[in-house]
């Protein structure tokens, strides 16, 4: 397992410091989720990114398209 270390703002340091109090989950734990769920969404956007142009050639170009074609 590797380790990061980084900088917080106090702000970010008190919000995750209550954060991490109402939830009992540690600091680590919860900056953890918080990256996973980051790098998943930058996944999502680049396989987006790269799928849009064959949705708009199928004519899928709004959510609704293809929420259309599902029912």
């Amino acid at each position: 397992m590797g380790t990061l270390t980084i900088r917080l703002d106090e702000k970010l340091e008190r919000d995750l410091e209550r954060l991490a109090k109402q939830t009992g989950r540690a600091k680590s734990d919860l900056a953890r989720e918080a990256l996973r769920r980051q790098l998943a969404i930058q996944r999502f956007r680049g396989l987006r990114h790269k799928a849009m142009p064959f949705a708009a050639a199928a004519g899928y170009l709004t959510d609704e398209d293809v929420f259309r074609d599902v029912s």
